[in-house]
């Protein structure tokens, strides 16, 4: 059973940067491709970025140019480099990991979150 814990959440001003992370167990990162998720009060939860197990990557188009996924796979790590932050990225951000895609992103379909099989709790980002 894989288990994901995130953190790195907290408070930034508009304009500003913040670091997530997402510790996995043992060999997470080498198995299975990766998304970001997050979900912001009232409103349904949505895809961020994506990482395949070979690095490639996908993002959201409300995010590109800003947030940068990546990983360290030999501390089992995965992170969401998050700059130039506004007010609309406040949201409880997940991760989660896709053990069907065979460590693939799934195209168009990446940001479909039921495809995911198992998901952190979750760190709250707050932009103001």
């Amino acid at each position: 059973h894989v288990q994901l814990v995130e953190s790195g959440g907290g408070s930034v001003q508009t304009g500003g940067s913040l670091r997530v992370s997402c510790v996995a167990t043992t060999d997470t990162y080498m198995k299975y491709s990766m998304g970001w998720f997050r979900r912001a009060p009232g409103k349904e939860r949505k895809g961020v970025a994506a990482i395949s197990t070979d690095g490639a990557t996908a993002y959201a188009d409300s995010v590109k140019g800003r947030f940068t996924i990546s990983k360290d796979s030999s501390k089992n790590v995965l992170y969401l480099q998050m700059n130039n932050l506004k007010p609309e990225d406040t949201a409880m951000y997940y991760c989660a990991a896709d053990r069907r895609a065979r460590g693939k992103i799934r195209g168009g379909d990446w940001d479909f979150a039921d495809l995911y099989d198992y998901w952190g709790q979750g760190t709250q980002v707050t932009v103001s």
